[in-house]
């Protein structure tokens, strides 16, 4: 079997560490602050709490794990603490391991961390690789044509017969590149047991169309969805 993770346990912190970067990640990298200059944050989408890092020759990305809405007020970074394998970043980490080993188009998972802030309490992070000169979908919707659509819907396809639920699919969350188009942010997100309702597929493509609509208005999205189906319809099993 090949070695997909190194588990490390320093000063109150646990980090999972691709095999690539065995011997350079320590706990400082989840702290944007240490970047210096060599961070910036992410402006596309999000809650913030991420940022474009070099490293070296390496392009990463940082992103912590933020609370949205009414919680954001009481804990923003804050999580209950279950157990080990279910902390965020774990679970992305290892996700995201899955994923590639698959040949679906992600990002490589680099580094995961969390550190407890009480028994029941924990705050965490992740490093992934950057996808480079790639840009987020939200800002390409008018110029793309019926094949780039077409292209989409059987890239979606492609995740959604690997049993692979995104639980945050909106147009911030795919980027593209030269008409490729790969999928980020796979925090909450999971592979469905074989045997599973196909209505979380559905309710998937639900979320991205209402994406859509709200990015670029519902004109535009009756205008391309045809187009995404087609190519989500026509998409084979892999």
């Amino acid at each position: 079997m090949v070695e997909s993770e190194i588990c490390i346990r320093e000063s109150g912190s646990v980090m999972l560490i691709h095999p690539d970067y065995r011997g350079r990640v320590s706990v400082d990298w989840f702290d944007a602050d240490f970047w210096g200059d060599k961070a910036r944050p992410v402006s596309s989408g999000g809650r913030g709490g991420a940022w474009f890092v070099r490293a070296g020759d390496d392009r990463l990305v940082l992103r912590e794990y933020r609370r949205g809405g009414l919680m954001a007020m009481v804990a923003q970074h804050a999580y209950a603490y279950v157990r080990e394998s279910d902390v965020r970043s774990f679970a992305e980490f290892r996700l995201l391991n899955k994923l590639v080993t698959l040949g679906l188009p992600v990002p490589r998972p680099v580094a995961a961390w969390y550190r407890k802030l009480s028994p029941v309490q924990y705050r965490a992070a992740i490093m992934i690789e950057q996808l480079e000169d790639t840009v987020p979908l939200a800002e390409l919707i008018l110029t793309l044509d019926s094949e780039a659509w077409e292209s989409l819907g059987t890239t979606i396809r492609r995740f959604h017969d690997a049993g692979v639920m995104h639980a945050d699919l909106n147009c911030f969350n795919v980027l593209v590149r030269s008409g490729e188009y790969f999928l980020i942010d796979f925090d909450k997100s999971r592979l469905m047991k074989d045997g599973a309702s196909a209505r979380w597929k559905a309710a998937n493509l639900d979320r991205f169309s209402r994406s859509l609509a709200k990015v670029a208005g519902q004109q535009v999205r009756e205008q391309v969805w045809d187009s995404f189906l087609n190519g989500y319809n026509r998409g084979m099993a892999t």
